[in-house]
This record gives C-alpha cells, sequence and structure tokens, in this order.
C-alpha cells in the first residue's frame, strides 16, 4: 500500500475519535494518536496485542475467519471475519509475516451485525489473525493462508 495513503488514512481516523473524546473529555488527543499509531507501528504479535492494551488476548471459537486455505495472489487475498460475541465493538485483522503488521481495523457501531469482508494484501505464507473487542475483553481467532504468489513486493 502507498505510505502516503496510509499515513492519510491514520491520520483521518484519528482526527474524528479525537474530537469526539476532547468534546466529552475523557483523554487527550495526544493519548489517543500515540495508541492508535503504536498499533499500526506494531512489529510483532506481542506489540499489537500491547497496543491495543492487552497481553495475549483469550483464544475465541465465536469468531470466524474466512478465507482461502490457498492465496494463489497475495495481492488480493479475500478475508471474511464474522463475531457471534456479544457487544463485539472492533474488529482488527493481523497478518503475521507482512511489512505492516496490521492490515485493517473496523469499528462495530452498536446495533450492528459484526459481519465484515474485505481483501488484504499478503506477502507470503502466513497466520492471519483476528483481534475482536466485545463486552470491553479482547479475543483472538487465527487461520493460516498458503500464500502461492506474494503481493507485497516493494
Amino acid at each position: 500500500m502507498d505510505d502516503r495513503r496510509r499515513e492519510v488514512l491514520r491520520a483521518g481516523g484519528g482526527i474524528g475519535l479525537i474530537a469526539v473524546l476532547g468534546a466529552i473529555g475523557l483523554v487527550r488527543p495526544g493519548q489517543v494518536l500515540a495508541a492508535e499509531r503504536a498499533l499500526f507501528e506494531a512489529g510483532s504479535l506481542d506489540e499489537a496485542f500491547a497496543a491495543l492494551g492487552a497481553g495475549r488476548p483469550a483464544d475465541s471459537g465465536e469468531i470466524e475467519i474466512s478465507a482461502p486455505d490457498v492465496a494463489e495472489n497475495g495481492a488480493m487475498v479475500s478475508i471474511g471475519v464474522a463475531s457471534r460475541l456479544a457487544d463485539t465493538d472492533r474488529i482488527v485483522i493481523l497478518v503475521e509475516k507482512n511489512p505492516n503488521l496490521v492490515v485493517a481495523d473496523f469499528s462495530v457501531p452498536a446495533g450492528t451485525i459484526p459481519d465484515i469482508q474485505t481483501r488484504v494484501k499478503m506477502a507470503e505464507t502466513s497466520d492471519v489473525y483476528v483481534v475482536v473487542r466485545a463486552g470491553g475483553r479482547l479475543h483472538v481467532a487465527r487461520r493460516n493462508v498458503r500464500v502461492t504468489q506474494g503481493g507485497c513486493a516493494g
């Protein structure tokens, strides 16, 4: 992904959240930006989990990941996530062996069915992790996707 586009997306997502949380006085803007920046700059799963506010999230069978067993083109891998956990409000998709670990971060508004479909780039065969925040707790599920042609070439 173009680094400039990623920077714009990071900044744009944080601005709306900062405005809301700052307006009600819960956090200072710098705190929110630091947390989001730490997530997107995470170099390992442990760093990403720490940026999300937890050690290792609990494994959950209530998170369904739909992805191909073998992706012929890593430039466009379809990933679907459905959470059966009550009060799901955030879904984060991580690809362990990608240059950028975090590939997607979704906010799920109250009353919305937590079921998303997206396409991601994968550099090589890797585990795909989905972290779901539900009821204030983090849960994780994992699925291995084999890539025959990488999609994150420089």
